[in-house]
């Protein structure tokens, strides 16, 4: 038994320290990508390599670990890789860059604090070191597996002088490190303090009573709801950068047996081939361990209520509630090295709806619609300070949910943002004409799709466009009766975009029009009460033609009609007959490739 106020001061401490890395690196970054879109996180492992922290993911400590002993670690060291297929399935894509910095108590190893984000640029063939039409890692950029980067406190100046060499951002990517390496040692002296302050052997108490916790209360209050059985369901990736666009399959195969050690198993046979271009993920490493904690915040939304859910943290307890089963080599989730992988979140986000989608199945739809959100896009060239690269991580709207509509251009990195207009404006040489909400993007449902981004952007200055999204062809799926969303699409001058675009030309004058996902839609959207239709119209979030269109609702001058829409209504649900369980879109059947039999939609 531990003390429960001292769990509590050590929890409490944990938070707060992770939060102050963070926060840490945000105001000392250099890049965009880091300081202002805050797309990086930061964790805390104990010395058995376990997650102590639950608001977000974070990478891996195993690569560390693996390539250096622990007893020849001293303080001071702190440690970096970004390798994809040496980092046991923590780090997806090269531009992710960690660094890892061991906690030391009389001497030993006794935790870890680590960052890892999304940087610039690390080389490859295209800025941004996201080629889109790649067909191996050597075209992604430099690869550096886990090496000593601060020896006892002294920076090895030799490596960060490869690294920034082969960046065409070195500036950036060298203040992003000295950030990252900064803000962790910082982290690493205040969990020496915790140590120092309460002794080693009840704090490491208290870490394992954290993470028992997790387990116990996932497993009473989370997994108690899906019923014992196997369920199967499988969704796609559309496109690939190499080969025309095709389905590309991400099946789970769902087996629960709560009287089991591991009451989930999950089994990813059926998922397709290897990619040629760079949507693979190495995820088949230690176990899945990487996986695990990724997939397992879906399993929140079974919670009673959702304060309930925003109050559980996914740390190492998940791990053993399940087992995961991968197919052989040479697959989207097993690729074979030098298989490329920058997109990989085509896969890895894939897998969230995946799981969400086979959980609905299991528990008649008390899971969330699909949502996509996180795309790359942005634009290169040269101004009169030299190059520039603006690129962006622009959110979109999750689905819809049996409770509530989804939100609204929101990101799956906790804390990120969009880049502010006016930064954007004062740095880069375009103007932001228009950042708003995309009007009928999310899907209509009882519950309707949260709603994407509207952007528009004015260049200045002839330059490149880049773009490194998915759902450009395929929607976000509605659930239990609800419609698909509004898939990605953009636009220069009338002339649409492929998701996959590295070096697009944009002359002077030219507006870039973009349009990001809106979630699924949750429910039958004839039952949606006609006045928040009626609302949402006001709102500037559904059309007109689409209340008529989607909800069966009749306005006049803002007010319902509510005779003509009961008789519209009437109408519309003999005309479209029962909604199905899943409605994917118009653009699935316009693909080859998938393996979807009309029992995998089926609840």
């Amino acid at each position: 038994m531990t003390d429960p106020i001292l769990q509590e001061i050590v929890e409490g401490t944990l938070a707060s320290v992770e939060r102050e890395v963070e926060t840490a690196i945000a105001r000392t970054a250099r890049s965009p990508m880091i300081r202002d879109a805050h797309d990086f996180r930061a964790g805390i492992h104990d010395r058995r390599l376990r997650k102590l922290t639950g608001r977000s993911y974070s990478a891996l400590v195993q690569p560390i670990a693996r390539d250096f002993p622990l007893d020849g670690m001293r303080p001071g060291d702190v440690f970096f890789h970004n390798d994809v297929y040496l980092s046991e399935g923590g780090i997806g894509h090269l531009p992710d860059l960690c660094v890892t910095v061991p906690v030391f108590h009389d001497g030993e190893v006794v935790a870890f604090v680590q960052a890892f984000g999304h940087h610039d640029d690390i080389g490859g063939a295209v800025p941004g070191s996201m080629p889109s039409h790649a067909r191996s890692a050597y075209e992604e950029g430099l690869m550096v597996p886990p090496i000593k980067l601060w020896d006892r406190g002294v920076p090895n100046e030799a490596a960060l002088a490869i690294m920034t060499r082969n960046s065409r951002m070195p500036d950036s990517l060298a203040g992003d490190l000295d950030a990252e390496c900064s803000a962790c040692l910082m982290g690493a002296r205040r969990l020496g303090d915790l140590f120092a302050r309460y002794g080693r052997a009840d704090v490491e108490a208290c870490f394992d009573a954290i993470i028992s916790r997790t387990t116990e209360t996932f497993r009473r209050e989370l997994l108690a709801k899906i019923p014992d059985g196997t369920f199967v369901w499988e969704d796609y990736a559309e496109h690939d950068g190499v080969d025309p666009p095709r389905l590309h399959a991400q099946r789970i195969t769902l087996t629960v047996d709560k009287s089991a050690d591991a009451p989930l198993v999950i089994d990813f046979t059926g998922t397709s081939p290897q990619a040629k271009g760079p949507i693979n993920h190495a995820g088949d490493y230690a176990d899945g361990v990487f996986l695990k904690k990724w997939l397992a915040p879906v399993l929140r939304n079974l919670a009673d209520t959702p304060e309930r859910a925003a109050e559980l943290d996914v740390n190492e307890g998940v791990v053993p509630l399940i087992e995961m089963r991968f197919p052989e080599k040479g697959t989207l989730l097993t690729p074979v090295f030098p298989a490329p992988t920058n997109a990989r979140t085509f896969v890895i986000l894939r897998l969230l709806g995946v799981l969400a989608g086979v959980l609905a199945k299991a528990t008649g739809g008390r899971m969330p619609a699909d949502q996509e959100t996180i795309r790359y896009t942005g634009v290169y060239g040269e101004d009169d300070r030299g190059p520039y690269l603006m690129r962006e991580v622009l959110g979109g709207g999750s689905g819809g949910r049996y409770y509530a509509d989804g939100e609204d251009t929101i990101h799956i990195v906790p804390d990120s943002r969009n880049i502010p207009a006016e930064f954007a404006e004062a740095r880069w040489p375009f103007v932001v004409e228009r950042l708003g909400l995309a009007v009928d993007s999310g899907g209509p449902g009882e519950f309707r799709g949260g709603l994407g981004y509207d952007k528009h952007i004015r260049m200045l200055r002839d330059a490149h466009y880049m773009s490194i999204a998915d759902r450009s062809i395929l929607s976000c799926w509605g659930v239990n009766g609800g419609r698909a969303g509004r898939p990605f699409r953009v636009d220069i001058d009338g002339v649409e975009m492929d998701g996959l675009v590295d070096d697009h030309p944009v002359r002077a004058g030219q507006v870039i029009r973009i349009r990001t996902t809106g979630g699924g839609g949750w429910g039958d959207p004839l039952d949606r009460d006609p006045s928040r239709v009626a609302a949402d119209v006001r709102d500037g979030k559904v059309s007109l033609d689409g209340a008529r269109d989607d909800y069966g609702v009749v306005l006049h001058d803002g007010t319902v009609d509510a005779r003509a829409t009961e008789d519209l209504r009437a109408r519309l649900r003999t005309e479209r007959g029962p909604a199905p369980f899943f409605d994917r879109g118009p653009g699935y059947p316009t693909l080859s490739g998938g393996a979807t039999s009309a029992d995998v939609d089926t609840p």
